[in-house]
């Protein structure tokens, strides 16, 4: 089982970054590599999990390290899912600011989602009480 450890995402290479994007087919981000390094390494935390040399799975999140953290990107190779990879990765960018506020996530609405997010403490904002609005304004 892969070790989940926090690291510096300066640490990251573009290659580590394209083979996993790339392995769960996250086309958006692979199309320009050199954008997808430095919005990893902009990070506030990153989470890896590796497989030998291979980088098998990440988190990371982006935040003010005060009020509020985003958790922008959870990867696990196809491979290795479905073993809690995922949700310990979760956790140890998540657990690293236990004393902040608001935890924020945008995902799609892949079916899986709903039961892995709310697992792991989240819930839709418009299940929230007192109700929530989410709004987003995405570029193309």
């Amino acid at each position: 089982m892969p070790t989940v450890e926090l690291i510096d995402p300066q640490t990251l290479t573009e290659a580590d970054l394209v083979g996993l994007y790339e392995s769960v087919g996250w086309s958006a981000y692979t199309r320009d590599p050199e954008k997808l390094l430095a919005s990893v390494r902009g990070s506030h935390r990153v989470a890896v999990a590796r497989s030998g040399a291979d980088l098998v799975g990440l988190a990371r999140t982006i935040s003010d390290g005060v009020t509020i953290v985003y958790l922008q990107d959870v990867l696990v190779r196809p491979e290795v899912r479905r073993d809690g990879l995922g949700s310990r990765l979760v956790r140890a960018v998540l657990d690293a600011d236990p004393d902040v506020r608001q935890r924020v996530l945008l995902t799609d609405a892949e079916p899986g989602q709903r039961a892995f997010y709310t697992a792991l403490g989240f819930t839709e904002a418009h299940d929230h009480d007192p109700g929530l609005r989410a709004f987003v304004r995405m570029s193309v």
